[in-house]
């Protein structure tokens, strides 16, 4: 039997240590562990230290930062799916007395309320969370700092807002809510509020010499739902699995999904940058592929999670630092590495079990005025739309359900969108309507229904 460590190549394996040996001797970080996850399992993992004979390992424990944030954002997902709230809900609906006025949870997933960055005071991530007791004391005089719903603008109070929602609509503290209904039933047993031997010191590094002090591992109070957890790669490593795929005991492939589509209206700077925010996770293009996941950082301790879901791989990086190594830059690294030297082996591919010849009328060339496009029918019962072209809309659609035989676009341009064939009174097909464009299987089909006409002369050359 083979371990899970045998499951990669040696040359891809000396890859992997290769870069984290190298982020942790050029970012000067007293420990950095790292692991790969592929298959829902973690298939590598690795750790380089400063410390002599003690090296961490997969059940060592490391401040995670905002990724904790992730975390909090699935308990709300489970509360929408409850039917407990709506996404489009005013927060004051469920949290009256905040002063945040039109504010919805789904503006507070995505960063995009307008609210502060940071709270108000002394800086919280250094300061025990007694000095801001309560929601007022994040918060302040001024909470809006831009027009709600207009902008992405990372906001910290804004997840410990979506804590109290959390605390209110359950009535048991958010730590309990989250241990009991993520925690336990994902098997996160190393994932905790407060540290648990064996856990990693954080450290500042001086930035012009090699010398170190220990930074202060503070409480946040209730701002913990914002950045409190500790965990583990091994922890972080099923997470990331429960992320790509869903869990029915937990949250839905779907609302899982839900939360990885882009969510807030995005800066130039972070278009040009290929970066996004979903409902408490990132999504950045790195490396030619998109991964997606969060990032998180604490005095002493810097984090990432990330995923390609195209590639089926996924990477943790932890270390304990204030500054130094890039996690996401590293864990994008791993799982370029994985993907490039063991690239995914597809499914077979397997033919529809079932023939409707009614779609198969469908299927085959159509034309958009002059732009030719393919229509084609996979074995997972999705029609594709392509532009032969190769450049142009696209989308694949999925029966609606109704009498009328329409599919219903699932991404891009015609998400959403009904495609509806139009037939005959003998049953052939006619034309393809799609949102009022029609599609015909000649360019300007004659007496086709095109919205306009077609000249009578039809097609001529230049006179």
């Amino acid at each position: 039997m083979t371990s899970p460590q045998e499951e990669l190549l040696p040359g891809t394996r000396r890859a992997l240590l290769h870069r984290i040996a190298v982020a942790q001797t050029e970012g000067r970080a007293p420990s950095l562990v790292g692991a790969v996850v592929r298959g829902g399992r973690t298939v590598w993992s690795g750790a380089r230290t400063s410390a002599e004979g003690e090296v961490p390992d997969g059940d060592v424990q490391y401040r995670i930062g905002s990724i904790t944030k992730t975390f909090t954002a699935v308990l709300v997902l489970r509360l929408r799916d409850e039917g407990l709230l709506d996404l489009a809900d005013p927060l004051e609906k469920h949290l009256p007395g905040t002063g945040v006025g039109e504010v919805t949870v789904v503006d507070l997933l995505a960063h995009r309320a307008g609210l502060a960055a940071e709270t108000p005071g002394p800086w919280w991530e250094r300061t025990p969370g007694s000095l801001r007791p309560g929601l007022t004391d994040v918060l302040g005089e001024r909470p809006l700092v831009h027009p709600v719903g207009r902008r992405f603008h990372y906001s910290n109070p804004g997840y410990a807002l979506l804590g109290a929602l959390v605390e209110k609509l359950r009535g048991a503290p958010w730590e309990d809510v989250l241990r009991r209904e993520v925690l336990e039933p994902l098997g996160l047993h190393r994932t905790t509020v407060e540290p648990v031997a064996p856990h990693a010191g954080g450290w500042a590094v001086h930035p012009w010499a090699d010398v170190l002090q220990p930074e202060p591992l503070e409480n946040l109070g209730v701002m913990a739902p914002a950045g409190q957890l500790w965990s583990t790669t091994g922890d972080l490593a099923r997470f990331a699995a429960f992320l790509a795929a869903g869990d029915e005991r937990v949250l839905s492939a779907e609302s899982v999904r839900e939360m990885r589509t882009p969510s807030a209206p995005a800066e130039a700077a972070d278009v040009a940058d290929g970066y996004a925010y979903g409902l408490g996770l990132e999504l950045r293009h790195q490396h030619g592929r998109a991964l997606v996941g969060h990032t998180g950082s604490l005095p002493g301790f810097l984090a990432c999670l990330t995923m390609g879901l195209a590639d089926d791989v996924g990477a943790v990086v932890l270390a304990n630092c204030t500054s130094g190594p890039a996690p996401f830059t590293v864990a994008a690294d791993l799982v370029r590495i994985v993907a490039e030297a063991e690239p995914r082996i597809p499914t077979p591919w397997r033919p529809l079990r079932e023939t409707d010849p009614a779609v198969l009328d469908l299927v085959g060339q159509w034309y958009w005025g002059t732009y030719a496009f393919g229509l084609r029918l996979s074995a997972d019962g999705l029609l594709a739309l392509e532009p032969l072209s190769g450049k142009g809309r696209r989308s694949r659609f999925r029966r609606d359900g109704g009498s009328d035989g329409g599919w219903v676009g699932l991404e891009g341009y015609y998400a959403g969108e009904v495609l509806k064939p139009v037939r005959h009174p003998d049953g052939t097909v006619s034309h393809l309507d799609l949102g009022s464009f029609v599609f015909t299987r000649q360019p300007y089909e004659e007496g086709a229904s095109v919205p306009g006409g077609v000249d009578a002369e039809g097609w001529r050359g230049l006179p």
